[in-house]
């Protein structure tokens, strides 16, 4: 009796655990909750969203960058993350569109006193050539080996002491210098270099033989230590020899046609 009883009683534990087994397995698991977060603040990631987001793509490169064409005027679309560093700062930057004028350099009027300055050192070079006084001329130079001459002869004369030993030379032998410049034009090259062009008729007597000559002069000037230097002089003739001018560029002038008197054609005698 006590056997059956003890079997009877395990049959049923049994029974109760095995019914208990399945109802926790039918029923569904309760949802995590998450725990909700303010407006405006930025919830940590978790570890779960940080290797999502690092096996998302890299931001797509600018289809203008990857064909290497310009950038055009219209706005392009924003782009999945905010741009950051140097390719922001080149983002915000806009291109000037063609066409633009560029700045350029003013030329020089009669009322403005840096164009004064420049032919007032013109006027000075002409002074001391007109006068033959070394010291005058070399002074409107610039005291440079870099100091250039293209000389009205077709020679080349380089740096402030050769040139300043050609005129000492010279000039003893030089009286009566008459120098005039026409058509004097100073044009100027920003705030610190201008040069100088006009045409000159020159009479002198070179070692009491009088000569003359006529040509065109073109002065360099550079503004330095504050005072104005001529840096570069290029003379040439009017009218130069045949001989140093290309076949193809020479000039010819043209020949006077002969005026022909018409002739008279004698007329038939009349008959009476």
């Amino acid at each position: 009796m006590l056997n059956r009883s003890l079997t009877t009683f395990t049959f049923l534990v049994t029974f109760v655990i095995a019914l208990t087994a399945s109802s926790f397995a039918q029923s569904p698991p309760p949802a995590a909750t998450t725990p909700q977060t303010p407006p405006g603040v930025r919830r940590p990631a978790t570890k779960d969203t940080q290797t999502s987001t690092e096996t998302q793509p890299q931001t797509q490169q600018d289809p203008a960058q990857q064909s290497g064409s310009p950038q055009s005027d219209s706005q392009p679309s924003a782009p999945a993350t905010p741009p950051s560093g140097s390719r922001a700062r080149r983002a915000e930057t806009k291109s000037a569109p063609e066409g633009t004028p560029r700045a350029s350099s003013t030329g020089a009027t009669a009322s403005d006193p840096t164009s004064r300055g420049v032919r007032s050192a013109f006027n000075a070079l002409i002074d001391g050539i007109e006068r033959a006084d070394v010291d005058a001329v070399m002074g409107v130079y610039w005291n440079s080996p870099q100091l250039v001459l293209f000389n009205n002869n077709g020679t080349v004369t380089k740096t402030w002491d050769q040139v300043r030993g050609n005129r000492a030379s010279s000039y003893p032998d030089i009286k009566d210098v008459r120098l005039e410049v026409r058509d004097v034009n100073a044009q100027m090259l920003g705030r610190d270099g201008a040069f100088v062009t006009c045409s000159w008729t020159q009479s002198q007597t070179f070692r009491t033989k009088p000569e003359s000559a006529t040509g065109r002069l073109t002065v360099v000037f550079r503004r330095i230590g504050g005072a104005w230097k001529a840096v570069h002089a290029h003379t040439s003739p009017e009218a130069p020899a045949a001989s140093r001018v290309l076949p193809s560029e020479r000039t010819q002038s043209p020949t006077p046609t002969k005026r022909t008197e018409p002739t008279s054609t004698p007329k038939a005698p009349t008959t009476p």
